[in-house]
């Protein structure tokens, strides 16, 4: 009996306080295993006995107090289980380091939970929206940005085999980083998933070897947000193929390669001249007068000054200021019977005079 006794309070009890303890309070509470193991000491030091009983449950109200009261950021950072940086941030810089390996990882925790088109519109578009402030205050070089495509790439081709649809089962992440995401996400969607369409029942100017052309508008940044569109097309059975931003130049669109394009989308990160998008249409409207033509403005149309002078104005057929309605809009110009709409910005046809 005396051994046993040695052993319960010499090494069951501390590898439960120690080990145990952090790793269940912590997770269940949203505190860090080492936030657990600091304030039992510090409250028990303070307190006694009682300070030990109340350590966790006044920890968690320090950290809560940090989530909600900006002054006390810090205690939630300190304290919390959180990433310090918002998802947004985490995917900026990690591509910026060229890290797909380790996006891709926290994308698959965050596909639990949520689909790819929302992660890519929730977490990686706002990313790259991040990158662009960067590039319009001159704080990113060419180099970077290529970094920065390239690693787009190459996480897109790591997460080219995940299915673009809401998770159905009970399934939830138990990562934090991932699990951060989730929340800062937009609410579950109502809406029902996209269909995949089979190759036999397209149209037949749709079964060409990449029936969506993705041309980014301006930097390699819209060619990452391109890169991003063309796979979430390839996960609904439309094959898409991405160009950069010189194939809009006058001496480029000419020599384009497009035998089988039915539809051409024009991605912006940052749409502030509606002229470029004009002259852009027009330019892809004398090479392909028969493809229709969708414009992506990835920075919302609320940046947009004047869009619906920009939608009647440009030539365009279709506008979506989202990856997933960009995805939807390709999908019902080969099925218009598809009813997935969600709210949000009204992205109809618009009415095109050169047709």
């Amino acid at each position: 009996m005396l051994a046993w006794t040695a052993a319960l309070f010499f090494v069951i009890e501390p590898m439960v306080g120690q080990v145990v303890e952090p790793m269940v309070y912590g997770r269940s509470t949203g505190l860090s295993p080492v936030a657990v193991v600091v304030s039992a000491t510090f409250w028990t030091a303070l307190w006694g006995p009682i300070g030990l009983v109340l350590a966790t449950p006044l920890t968690v109200c320090l950290v809560v107090l940090g989530r909600h009261v900006e002054r006390l950021a810090f205690l939630d950072v300190m304290f919390g289980d959180r990433p310090a940086l918002s998802p947004a941030e985490i995917f900026y810089q990690r591509m910026l380091a060229g890290d797909p390996t380790e996006a891709a990882e926290k994308a698959e925790e965050f596909l639990k939970e949520r689909s790819l088109s929302s992660y890519y519109d929730d977490v990686a578009i706002k990313g790259l929206q991040l990158a662009q402030a960067d590039l319009d205050r001159d704080a990113l070089d060419q180099s970077r940005l290529i970094r920065i495509r390239d690693t787009v790439l190459e996480f897109a081709n790591d997460l080219s085999e995940q299915a673009d649809r809401e998770p159905t089962g009970e399934q939830s992440t138990a990562d934090a980083e991932a699990a951060a995401a989730v929340e800062a996400a937009a609410a579950k969607p109502v809406y029902a998933d996209l269909p995949v369409l089979e190759r036999a029942e397209l149209p037949v100017e749709w079964q060409g070897e990449n029936p969506i052309l993705c041309i980014a508008g301006r930097t390699a940044l819209d060619e990452a947000a391109g890169i991003m569109l063309a796979q979430l097309c390839d996960a609904h059975g439309l094959h898409a193929r991405v160009e950069g931003p010189g194939a809009l130049a006058t001496n480029n669109i000419f020599r384009l390669e497009t035998d089988g394009v039915a539809i051409v989308c024009l991605s912006y990160l940052n749409a502030t001249n509606p002229a470029q998008i004009r002259y852009a249409v027009r330019r892809i409207r004398r090479k392909l007068p028969k493809a229709r033509v969708l414009v992506g403005l990835w920075n919302g149309s609320e940046a947009v000054e004047g869009i619906e002078t920009l939608r009647n104005g440009s030539g365009a057929d279709l506008f979506a200021d989202t990856l997933r309605d960009a995805t939807r809009l390709c999908i019902e110009s080969v099925r218009p019977d598809i009813e997935a709409r969600p709210a949000g910005l009204d992205i109809r046809p618009v009415a095109n005079p050169a047709l």
